[in-house]
């Protein structure tokens, strides 16, 4: 029987859905609160029913706001700039202005449920892989198919996938060929073609074949939970502007509170102000001092932006990653698995004089076959790609780091390195084409037929397409990009050419990267690391920002502070001008909330503002920035 999971509450209409309900509550109250002031407008005729009807607003609309305040001064035994609004839009009511602070409760509780949108909506995206998780799966026990909770799943057990189901557990592919549609994950559209020996992910779907798959990790251990801990992890970290933001709020706070209590009797005695002059600009200084616009300047934009990564496989642990790599001055790259792909190919062939094409590579093909070597590997390759396919089967004699010997149609054959095969002949068949071989950043391996040189193979590990692409437009950013490699200087200088590097570091070890990348930190500035996330990874964790070419492993997600979950590099140059465009609108946001604070301020002051115009005034500039951060959703 194939298994159909559903969500339990996927089919009923969203009135009747909790979360729903929950999620959406605060901006129907706004909405409401609206509605009321509208109707008092309505009514203003019928005093006592107007009045009912601000004072209902008053209620629903501040509700939630006022409790949040509430809760938040009594856990953290600071003041906040809800209680801010709150105390506003009494004072206003009590000066007689019950529509104005009706009006100042419903577009601040609109600008607090945008805000809660941006932060649901970050949260959906992130978590929305939670939903795509399979409750049940199907574990074979004693040739029996047995049904059981995806919780229940241990490394160890065998479990059954259909077609058209999503695979239940971290494991390796047993029996079966099929298409994986791993774009949850990945965000890459493409199916992945597997086969045994496979890795396989939960909540990736299978689109063909019946599979018999092998979990390799309990289902706590999988990476659709270390994925939700990055989830929290996200959600929960603040950005250093933000954590400053949040400390001067308090103090503001503080600061605007004691401003009203004098201005509540200075203006009398100092400036002649009539007590009703007084009391009004004491409320209106409190109403348009009060710091809402500056207080969501960054939170939701940088929310928008780790929403929007999510939705492109790029995965971030937190704010504080994006303002750093926004100010990033130089990008330093590992060479294997991240500028190429780390699997070298053929990409010249010599032969010596007297020597036949086809003799010289089936003798390599038959031989290298028997090897696991990735060289081996790939003039193997090369000579399937060139129609030969040996079929004979020889006893290798490996010297290891030098070269294999072999015995083959009733000659010995060396393939290896200058040295194995003799270095004078090497200069005596190839002269300068190996030095030119060597210059292009190629490593050369050697055949040799009896006591004669027959010819050698030039491999070269391949650049990414996108590789030189990202380089150019990093360096189009004004960043700088730095290789950091264990290469031979020789073969770095020539991959560092090819991909338009400005710097280059060779021969360096993975402890070593870390001095390294100190040394690029010093020179340039904000340094990011951009690694494969195994070997990477003292450079990763050291770096400003480690970025890992993750393909959805373990060890990327856990070193990283951003994962290129599509291992696309083209991702991170997006990330990094998001990035600095969100920092631009953080910037914007700043200047924008100030300097209307203190035009609203300056104006109150010259008794040129009245309390509606304070009221728009102030909270519209919220509602400004709140949108201008809500673009980063779309970018």
């Amino acid at each position: 029987m194939q298994l159909e999971i559903r969500n339990k509450t996927e089919h009923r209409h969203p009135i009747f859905n909790f979360d729903y309900v929950r999620q959406h509550g605060e901006l129907a109250a706004a909405l409401l609160s609206g509605i009321l002031i509208a109707a008092g407008w309505l009514f203003s005729a019928r005093e006592a029913l107007s009045a009912a009807l601000f004072l209902a607003a008053f209620c629903i609309g501040g509700f939630a706001k006022a409790k949040e305040g509430i809760l938040e001064t009594l856990s953290e035994k600071t003041l906040n700039v809800e209680l801010l609004m709150i105390f506003a839009a009494i004072g206003s009511a009590l000066i007689g202005y019950w529509a104005e602070g009706a009006i100042l409760i419903f577009i601040f509780s609109l600008s607090g449920a945008l805000e809660t949108y941006t932060l649901n909506k970050s949260k959906r995206d992130l978590t929305s892989l939670m939903k795509l998780e399979p409750e049940e799966a199907v574990r074979l026990e004693d040739g029996r198919q047995r049904k059981v909770a995806a919780a229940e799943l241990e490394a160890g057990d065998v479990i059954m996938v259909k077609p058209g189901e999503r695979i239940a557990a971290d494991g390796e592919i047993e029996s079966g060929q099929t298409s994986v549609d791993e774009s949850a994950l990945t965000g890459e559209s493409i199916p992945v073609e597997k086969k045994g020996g496979d890795a396989v992910f939960a909540g990736t779907v299978n689109l063909n074949g019946s599979l018999t798959v092998r979990v390799k990790k309990a289902n706590k251990d999988s990476l659709f939970k270390k994925i939700i801990k990055l989830v929290e992890s996200a959600q929960n970290s603040v950005s250093p502007s933000q954590a400053f933001i949040e400390r001067f709020e308090n103090v503001y706070v503080k600061g605007v509170l004691i401003a009203v209590g004098l201005l509540l009797f200075l203006p009398h005695y100092m400036l002649g102000w009539t007590w009703s002059e007084t009391f009004y600009r004491a409320m209106v200084f409190m109403v348009v001092a009060s710091p809402c616009a500056l207080v969501a300047s960054i939170m939701p934009a940088a929310l928008s932006l780790i929403s929007n990564g999510a939705r492109n496989g790029l995965l971030v642990k937190g704010s504080v990653f994006l303002e750093k790599l926004g100010n990033s001055k130089i990008v330093a790259l590992d060479k294997t698995g991240t500028i190429t792909y780390g699997a070298p190919a053929v990409e010249d062939m010599l032969l010596a004089e007297g020597i036949a094409e086809n003799e010289c590579l089936t003798a390599a093909a038959v031989i290298e076959q028997q090897s696991n070597h990735p060289l081996a590997k790939a003039i193997v390759e090369y000579a399937d790609a060139k129609g030969i396919h040996p079929d004979a089967n020889v006893s290798i004699e490996e010297t290891s780091g030098f070269g294999v010997k072999a015995q083959f149609e009733g000659e010995t054959w060396l393939i290896g390195k200058a040295g194995y095969v003799g270095e004078g002949e090497v200069i005596r068949a190839f002269g300068d084409s190996v030095k030119r071989l060597s210059e292009e950043g190629k490593t050369v391996v050697y055949v040799k037929k009896g006591d004669r040189l027959a010819g050698c193979f030039a491999l070269k590990d391949q650049i990414r397409p996108e590789a030189k692409e990202v380089i150019g437009e990093l360096n189009r950013l004004g960043i700088q990009t730095a290789m950091l490699t264990g290469d031979q200087p020789e073969t770095a200088a020539a991959i560092a050419r090819e991909a338009g590097l400005n710097i280059v570091v060779s021969e360096c070890l993975p402890d070593s990267k870390v001095t390294e990348a100190e040394k690029l930190k010093e020179t340039y500035g904000t340094i990011v690391m951009v690694g494969d996330g195994i070997n990477d990874a003292p450079a990763l964790a050291s770096a400003d920002v480690g970025v890992a070419m993750g393909g959805g492993t373990d060890v990327a997600l856990e070193t990283a502070d951003i994962v290129l979950m599509k291992n696309d590099l083209k991702g991170l140059t997006k990330l990094i001008r998001l990035s600095q465009k969100m920092n631009t609108i953080i910037k914007q946001n700043v200047i924008f909330s100030l300097s209307i604070i203190c035009l609203l301020i300056c104006s109150n002051f010259l008794q040129i503002l009245d309390l509606p115009l304070g009221v728009i005034g102030h909270e519209g500039s919220t509602l400004l920035v709140i949108l201008n951060g809500l673009r980063l959703l779309k970018s």
